[in-house]
């Protein structure tokens, strides 16, 4: 077992909207962002328990940390459960539970009126943001975003520890063909480098999020996240700025999850098994 090659990555506090843009968007350098939701009513009154009482009725789509099957669909969740209950969980022990890309703002319209649109030099895009939730040690899997967006990850209640890897580290990262993912057998916490050891060549970044810190992550990182306590947290996103990665961006969507699902439904467990093999004979081909 080892410790990946981590950097800390930079901090600022209230940054303007030029600085940003040319120190962080346009050079794709991700930042921690503190105080830039000080202003916002979120700020004060978000944690788990007002989210318990506003949306403590919702049935919520709940994912754990199984390793993807074929009988799964894409980004199908594992359980369901009331809000209220799920908080529950979540404060009285660690649960791999979680709730991923789920519209909680749609379902209880009056959180929209909490948070405002940053004026960051980011051309967000005016939908609905989604939430993210976990407990105590869940853990959301190495991969990338399907869209390729430019994100604004906001982190309240708690503290979150995030590590990235630029796309220029993919040669080392067992990425799984037809898949946004690592293969998930990797403990990116204490990872195994007799068994994967193109990861030893992967030098990333590290960052914890305290309740009204936000991150930049640019289009196209690696990102693994642990909630180090419960927590939950929002994302606006903003298009790719490249031209190569709308591309990619559309190929992911309208093309290739749509065939995985098909080899799926017609080959079973050994697309997967295929699939995973693929990871490690790709990779180690790099090194």
């Amino acid at each position: 077992m080892g410790q990946f090659q981590l950097t800390p990555i930079e901090r600022v506090k209230n940054i303007s909207k030029e600085d940003f843009y040319n120190n962080y968007f346009k050079k794709q350098k991700p930042v921690v962002i503190e105080g830039l939701t000080k202003d916002w009513p979120a700020f004060e009154k978000w944690n788990l328990n007002y989210i318990k009482e506003v949306a403590g009725d919702k049935i919520v789509p709940l994912y754990d940390d199984r390793p993807v099957s074929h009988e799964d669909g894409f980004n199908e969740a594992h359980a369901k459960m009331k809000m209220s209950d799920y908080i529950d969980l979540l404060q009285k022990e660690p649960t791999n539970y979680r709730i991923f890309l789920y519209n909680l703002m749609k379902e209880v319209p009056q959180l929209q009126n909490d948070f405002k649109w940053p004026n960051i030099g980011l051309r967000l895009v005016k939908q609905l943001p989604m939430l993210f939730f976990g407990g105590e040690n869940a853990k959301v899997f190495m991969h990338f975003d399907i869209d390729y967006s430019n994100i604004l990850h906001f982190h309240f209640h708690g503290k979150k520890q995030c590590i990235l890897f630029d796309p220029k580290q993919t040669p080392y990262m067992y990425k799984v063909p037809h898949s946004l993912i690592s293969r998930e057998d990797i403990d990116f916490d204490n990872p195994d480098f007799d068994k994967f050891p193109a990861l030893q060549k992967a030098n990333g970044l590290l960052c914890e999020l305290n309740h009204g810190d936000v991150l930049f992550m640019p289009e196209g990182f690696w990102h693994y996240m642990k909630y180090v306590t419960p927590g939950f947290s929002m994302s606006l996103r903003a298009f790719p700025s490249k031209p190569s990665n709308l591309l990619k961006a559309a190929y992911n969507v309208f093309v290739m999850r749509h065939y995985d699902n098909f080899m799926r439904r017609r080959k079973g467990q050994d697309w997967i098994d295929y699939k995973n093999d693929r990871a490690i004979a790709d990779t180690h081909k790099n090194i």
